[in-house]
């Protein structure tokens, strides 16, 4: 019954938004309405969202979102996830917060899934292509460089890249 819930309180709502405004074209305005349409379909949402085209909430239920954020077109998020105010996400970036297990000596299709939880701190920049995974976070206004991955907590005012992501400098 509760999974029913989530799918048609959160779920499909949000996807049938997402579905109808994708093709609008990537400007400010279409960006804007979008992020409008889509805040009631989160756990919390705060003004000022902005969502680019072909942009995919797997259970959007337990995602929540601060203020003036700024998510790029074709990115992809799911399980638990908690962004902050003022971050911006570059196009194709992916949070993952579940993550899936193997039957011991066979597969991992039937596996399940392991989730943790995923923080992207208060004016942080994730760039194009970047994943968080497991249970990470991103510190109050750093960035990750584009096409590197975060598997663990990072520093506040630091820029991190590579695979698996190191700190790079303090900013």
């Amino acid at each position: 019954m509760k999974k029913w819930y989530r799918l048609l309180r959160y779920a499909w709502p949000l996807h049938f938004i997402l579905v109808l405004t994708n093709w609008l074209p990537d400007n400010v305005i279409f960006i804007n309405l979008r992020g409008f349409l889509a805040r009631p379909f989160f756990k919390n949402c705060g003004k000022g969202l902005g969502i680019g085209r072909n942009v995919c909430f797997y259970d959007s239920s337990l995602i929540e979102i601060g203020d003036d954020v700024y998510i790029a077109c074709g990115c992809w998020m799911n399980g638990n996830i908690i962004i902050e105010d003022e971050v911006l996400f570059g196009p194709y970036c992916i949070l993952a917060s579940e993550t899936h297990t193997r039957i011991p000596g066979k597969t991992y299709r039937f596996g399940g899934n392991k989730t943790g939880d995923i923080k992207v701190s208060k004016g942080s920049w994730l760039g194009a292509h970047s994943m968080l995974v497991g249970t990470s976070s991103l510190g109050k206004g750093s960035i990750l460089a584009a096409n590197s991955t975060l598997t663990h907590d990072s520093d506040d005012n630091a820029l991190y890249g590579g695979t698996p992501a190191k700190k790079i400098k303090s900013l």
